[in-house]
């Protein structure tokens, strides 16, 4: 075969970067084989630098556990378990931190960008921030007295996030067990896992801001929810005036620093403080009858929230990622911008 002449061979040499690149997307956007131990080999230390960064952050601030652990619902539930919450806004993208649901109520961000830190000094490039949230998220609850387990990890973090999507997904504290149900399901969630990851509200405390309209307007009638229990409902008023700070808060249930199943059992007795928990007993049959068991059943309920967490930190995204180097910003621009650039080069 004669040597191809120059001119000829232009085209070719003009489709070899292209091609590699969109091999490259290919591979990003393939979805993640998840595994117990990623880590063992390229960062043995990862988990055990997240817990002892969880650990102090409980010294300083003994809400931070249950505040980490609300991550990893924000994160998982918007478009998959990929660190788009920890994303700052840019000139170009409106990110999920300043969402409804997440203004004014989700904290904590500092602890995983102290967790990040720590493991890019020993470990750069290699443990993603969605990891983090995982890992953190796990060490809050055993650290508070809940479970432990062995997380699946091998995350990419996004490129990019979405405050819209966060907007549509994530529920209002006024949802009733109805809505709660359908929600769930669209991630094949189960109504086992929806009650036993609203468990998670055992630690921490939730803002005045999110109850009042229980106390003074609920459904618009003028009157305080029904299903609240009367000396309860006395305590919130108390702690939540018509016309208090919304900022104030209270604890989600009796024991909101440790772990346990007291949450249910405040729900039994009408002492839920958020609507989308107390009509998880008092709103729907399917989900009063597990609220009952995991109230006099720990294990059972400990054993539930494993698994919830497990299948929650299955939900992925099938879009390219990448390791960031800070949590709060993407190192590269997404695969589709790349493209448009090389092209507009050409």
């Amino acid at each position: 075969m004669s040597e191809m002449a120059p001119k000829q061979l232009l085209p070719f040499l003009f489709l070899v970067p292209i091609l590699l690149l969109l091999n490259v997307c290919k591979e990003a956007m393939a979805v993640k084989q998840l595994r117990r131990g990623f880590y063992s080999e390229s960062c043995p230390a990862a988990e055990s630098t997240v817990r002892k960064v969880i650990q102090r952050a409980m010294v300083k601030d003994p809400r931070s556990p249950a505040s980490v652990m609300r991550l990893q619902f924000h994160d998982c539930f918007v478009n998959g378990c990929d660190a788009s919450l920890l994303l700052d806004d840019t000139e170009t993208m409106l990110g999920e931190k300043l969402s409804l649901s997440n203004i004014n109520s989700l904290r904590s961000y500092e602890v995983i960008d102290e967790a990040k830190a720590e493991l890019e000094r020993i470990c750069p490039g290699v443990v993603s921030c969605a990891d983090i949230i995982i890992m953190a998220s796990r060490d809050a609850v055993s650290l508070t007295g809940g479970p432990t387990w062995e997380v699946k990890l091998g995350r990419k973090d996004s490129l990019t996030a979405s405050q819209e999507a966060s907007d549509k997904v994530m529920p209002s504290p006024r949802a009733n067990a109805t809505y709660l149900i359908n929600l769930f399901s669209q991630f094949n969630l189960s109504i086992t896992d929806l009650v036993a990851l609203s468990g998670s509200h055992s630690i921490g405390k939730g803002r005045c801001f999110s109850i009042v309209f229980r106390l003074y307007n609920q459904s618009g009638s003028g009157q305080p929810d029904p299903t609240i229990e009367p000396r309860f409902r006395r305590m919130l008023d108390g702690l939540c005036p018509k016309d208090g700070d919304g900022n104030v808060t209270g604890g989600l249930d009796a024991t909101p620093l440790k772990f346990d199943n007291q949450y249910f059992k405040d729900l039994v007795q009408g002492r839920g403080f958020l609507n989308s928990d107390q009509s998880l007993f008092s709103g729907d049959a399917r989900t009063r009858e597990i609220v009952i068991k995991y109230s006099r059943d720990e294990k059972a309920f400990f054993k539930a929230f494993v698994e919830g967490m497990v299948r929650m930190g299955d939900l992925q995204s099938e879009e390219p990622g990448e390791i960031r180097k800070n949590c709060r910003v993407a190192n590269h621009h997404p695969p589709d911008q790349m493209l448009h650039s090389i092209f507009l080069e050409a």
